[in-house]
Formats: structure tokens, sequence, C-alpha cells
């Protein structure tokens, strides 16, 4: 198995300590990732899956614990610093792109993203060239409208897009929030599938929260079910393949109580 590029270790995370809503979103929660993991992340509301993502991210810090990335410790760093290590798409499709800036300009800007950047970093011909040749992948003809505003796009183009832009960077970890669901049946299903042959092509170590539970057994060769903050359920491999929906929901449909998740 190949070193492992993601650490968490006893991490614990607590809102609103001492008060009468306090609420311990990670417990003493640990895991270990491999470099070209592809996870998908289940668990029922509240059960700590966007704070596990958060704290990955350096959007919030760990109240104890310590995480690591390719060797390196990066508990207390912020999520500016962190985007040199981590990419992230969110469940809105208008979170990962700029509406106001052409499609060219946001590829040029997720390129460079967490580098260090001269006066011109602006879209050079070279580039534009490039642009065009990786947005032919996505298959929406979107290669024709470079000079586009992004916010002229569909939810499904943006989020396509989006996808596209992380793999520019070529992150060390990719943290997919719910990326699909705020689209429809038959988009989702596109971007997911999209994702999947792209996490696959630049064996990218990914980390999927979903409520669906057909793409979380469908999808990546690992799953991580969390319930009140720790890892309750870790299968991978043939295990995971030959596991059911049906299965999931008579050993744990108690613990999941998550409509959207059972009805996947």
């Amino acid at each position: 198995m190949a070193d492992h590029l993601l650490t968490l270790k006893g991490v614990t995370k607590i809102f609103n300590k001492g008060t009468q809503d306090e609420k311990r979103a990670l417990d003493d929660f640990s895991l270990e990732v491999a470099g070209g993991d592809f996870i998908t992340i289940i668990g029922s509301n509240g059960a700590g899956k966007t704070t596990l993502l958060n704290v990955i991210a350096g959007t919030i810090e760990a109240d104890e614990g310590q995480v690591m990335v390719d060797g390196q410790d990066v508990t207390r760093w912020p999520d500016f610093q962190m985007a040199q290590f981590i990419s992230r798409v969110f469940q809105s499709p208008t979170m990962g792109t700029a509406g106001d800036m052409t499609i060219e300009e946001n590829l040029c800007m997720a390129e460079l993203r967490g580098k260090k950047r001269g006066l011109r970093w602006g879209v050079t011909r070279g580039r534009r060239a490039r642009y065009r040749e990786v947005l032919q992948v996505l298959d929406l003809g979107l290669e024709d409208r470079l000079k586009q505003a992004v916010g002229l796009l569909s939810g499904g183009q943006r989020q396509s897009l989006t996808l596209l832009m992380t793999t520019l960077a070529m992150p060390k970890v990719l943290l997919l929030d719910e990326h699909t669901a705020a689209l429809d049946p038959r988009t989702a299903t596109k971007v997911m599938d999209l994702t999947d042959a792209m996490v696959r092509k630049n064996n990218l170590t990914t980390l999927m929260v979903t409520h669906n539970m057909t793409q979380a057994l469908k999808y990546g060769n690992r799953m991580v079910m969390l319930h009140q903050g720790k890892v309750q359920l870790d299968i991978q491999g043939e295990e995971k393949t030959k596991l059911t929906v049906a299965e999931i929901v008579a050993q744990f449909g108690q613990t999941l109580k998550d409509e959207t998740l059972l009805s996947g």
C-alpha cells in the first residue's frame, strides 16, 4: 500500500463548548489516507462529515489532535496556506468559480492557486491553447466560449468547470463536499462520471462527502461512515464492491436515520 498522504490523529472539535448547545462534531477522530485513495464519506446529518472537511482544509482549527499532509504537520495552518495542498468543490456550483470572470480567467486563476504570482499572471496565448484542449474533455462545447462570463453557464457546466479547475493545480488532496447535491439527477450522474474519470486519470487522493448511498458504493475504492464524530464503518476493495444499499440499511438504518441517504 502507498504511504499515507493524509493522516488525522485524535482530532477533536467541539462547538459551543461549555454551553447547553455544546456539540462534539469530531470525537478523538483518526483516519489514514493513502496516496491515490478515493474515499466516499457517508453519515447522517450532524455526523461530522463537513467538519472533517473543514478541519482538513484549514477552514476551522481542531481543538485537539494532529493533521498531517505528505508528512508535514499542518494542524494549525489556515485555509489560505492549505490552498497549496488542498482543492475543494462545494455543493453550490457558484462557490468554485467567479461568475463575473471569463472561463479562461477562471482557469488561469485556478492554475496559479497557491503559487506566487507576478504582475503578468494573465491568460497568455500558450495558456489559452492549453485551456481549449483541456476543456474538450468536458464535451460541453466550452472550449469555444473561453471569453464568456462563467455566470452565464448552467449549474452542471459550472460544477464541471470547477472540477477541471481543481485538476489544473494538481492538489495533494481533493475534497468534494456533496458536489452533485444541487444538480438534477441526470446532470449529477454526468458530473459524477466526470469526477471519477478525472480522479482516476490524475490519481488524485480524494475524499467525497455524499448523501447518495448509491454514489457512495459505486465510486471510489473505500467508504467511511461517520457517526457522532467517529468512524462507524471503514471498508474498501472487494468488500466495498460487494456491499449493497439494502445491506447498509439493514445494518445501519437506525444509525443513519436519514431519508435522503437511504433513498440513494
